[in-house]
């Protein structure tokens, strides 16, 4: 996975170890299936800065309890703290320990699951060579599909807005994948070009420059960020109204 500073290699590090641990845990492994941005970064698929673990929660309601006991024992067998969590859901805040030899780095880690997760997801076996473990994971269709509902649907949600989405999709666009129409249709209640409208309004309205800046600066190398942070967001709408058509 992309680094954007050496000293982001430590947090990298804790992201692998605890995606090991669970991959290595036979229940664990079962009922979590990864996805998101640090999932796509480490297959190759997206080439940013990924902080967080996400997962899609494929178990009854029921099993929550089971899981969080397992997913809490790793934590304690890695040294690692929880400073906040959800009652709820399988939702951590945890934090590691700093590196003296870096006084602005970061130190603490968000793992999250979503449940139930979209019924028309779709998942794989993947070896993931960063880890040398094969777990569950979204297909890329699936992936591309759900960042172009996380665009909007977080807004929907929570008033919240990420701009790393919007480079997600963009890089996805220019990567020729495709994305998965059933997953689109069964969110949005209605066909994918109408959809598709829906979210460039949305684009050219809610995301500023200034989303982009503060979002991006840190997970992309400055090279990259300043190639890439004025013509996001025109390119992006380019690709969307292409599809709403």
């Amino acid at each position: 996975m992309f680094l954007p500073d050496k000293k982001d290699a430590i947090h990298k590090a804790w992201l692998y170890r605890v995606l090991a641990k669970i991959a290595d845990d036979n229940y664990l492994s079962s009922v979590l299936y990864f996805k998101g941005g640090t999932c796509a970064a480490m297959r190759g698929l997206l080439n940013r800065f990924s902080v967080d673990l996400d997962f899609d929660f494929m178990a009854d309601k029921s099993e929550i309890p089971k899981a969080r006991k397992q997913l809490e024992q790793i934590f304690t067998d890695l040294g690692l703290k929880i400073k906040d969590q959800s009652s709820v859901t399988l939702q951590y805040f945890l934090s590691y320990p700093a590196n003296s030899l870096h006084k602005k780095q970061r130190t603490s880690l968000k793992i999250d699951s979503f449940f139930p997760p979209l019924a028309a997801n779709k998942y794989e076996p993947v070896r993931l060579v960063d880890i040398d473990r094969i777990i569950y994971c979204q297909t890329i269709e699936t992936m591309f599909a759900n960042k172009l509902i996380a665009l909007i649907d977080r807004y929907k949600q929570g008033k919240s807005i990420a701009a790393r989405d919007l480079y997600d999709i963009h890089h996805y666009f220019l990567q020729g994948f495709d994305y998965d129409r059933e997953i689109v249709e069964n969110y949005a209640q209605t066909d994918s070009l109408t959809f598709m409208k829906e979210l460039c309004s949305f684009v050219e309205q809610k995301i500023t420059q200034r989303m982009i800046d503060q979002d991006l600066n840190f997970l992309l190398s400055p090279k990259k960020f300043q190639q890439i942070r004025k013509i996001l967001k025109t390119e992006t709408l380019m690709f969307l109204r292409a599809e709403g058509k």
